[in-house]
């Protein structure tokens, strides 16, 4: 049986692949879940020795928990398709899972980089993810959007760094929280904020992203990162605003009288 499994979900990510595998490619086992790429992911993930597995699209956290249920390994490490972890790390799992690891998950500081920039404050670093586990001992939380594993026991921290290459370019980072802020408004359905009143409307679309920008730009240092950390932040300020707009206009339509 392998000592450690890689876990992936891909589509269409030929520009970022390689250099994730690369990180990873000292793994006995490496899973690629992928559904319905049309450039060379596959190819590039095979070229790896990756097991490849075509399968449609069911949503961020059924979609990962596939992958970890294809794993053999005694231990998972779940990586999105835009991240690679540094030398550092590659040895320190490797070390700690030859010493029997006296916990079943380990969380991975992560170490965001937008328009190529380290990211190091506000609360984007060390932004710590719960990535490693024994196999079966934990699976992502079915969540529409920001899906997060769910695990009920003692947990430790490694030391070294996972680099998340997460938004290359303005409009990379603007579509994918335009696509965010859509499902975020599903959730928000779901749970019946909507904003219909006047006052929640103005508080979500408007007074929240506000205090939100200011607490990460000001009080949590994020001016620090320079002109990058100051659009970052305005911008995720603005994916607020977009989310709760959303399920208020979509609650609207679903109530308003049919011509």
């Amino acid at each position: 049986m392998p000592l450690l499994s890689v876990a992936i979900v891909t589509l269409n990510e030929e520009e970022t692949l390689a250099r994730t595998l690369a990180s990873v490619a000292w793994a006995e086992e490496i899973i690629v879940v992928d559904s319905g790429s049309t450039d060379r992911t596959a190819e590039i993930a095979r070229s790896f020795g990756a097991h490849v597995i075509e399968r449609a699209w069911p949503g961020f956290a059924a979609q990962k928990n596939f992958a970890i249920d294809q794993c053999s390994g005694a231990w998972v490490l779940s990586l999105d398709a835009d991240e690679e972890l540094t030398p550092e790390l590659q040895q320190e799992i490797q070390k700690l899972l030859a010493s029997n690891p006296p916990l079943d998950a380990y969380f991975l500081k992560r170490r965001n980089y937008f328009l190529g920039k380290w990211v190091r404050h506000g609360g984007f670093y060390p932004d710590a993810k719960l990535r490693l586990f024994k196999r079966g001992a934990a699976k992502f939380a079915e969540r529409a959007v920001h899906e997060t594993i769910a695990f009920d026991g003692k947990t430790g921290t490694l030391s070294s760094d996972l680099i998340h290459h997460a938004y290359p370019t303005l409009t990379a980072y603007i579509e994918h929280m335009n696509r965010y802020s859509s499902l975020g408004a599903g959730v928000l359905i779901a749970r019946g904020r909507t904003g219909r009143r006047w006052l929640a409307f103005m508080m979500n679309v408007w007074v929240v992203p506000q205090l939100m920008f200011q607490w990460n730009y000001f009080f949590r240092l994020g001016f620090l990162d320079g002109r990058e950390g100051l659009l970052l932040h305005l911008y995720h300020a603005s994916y607020t605003s977009w989310k709760y707009a959303k399920a208020w206009e979509q609650a609207r339509a679903a109530t308003a009288p049919k011509p």
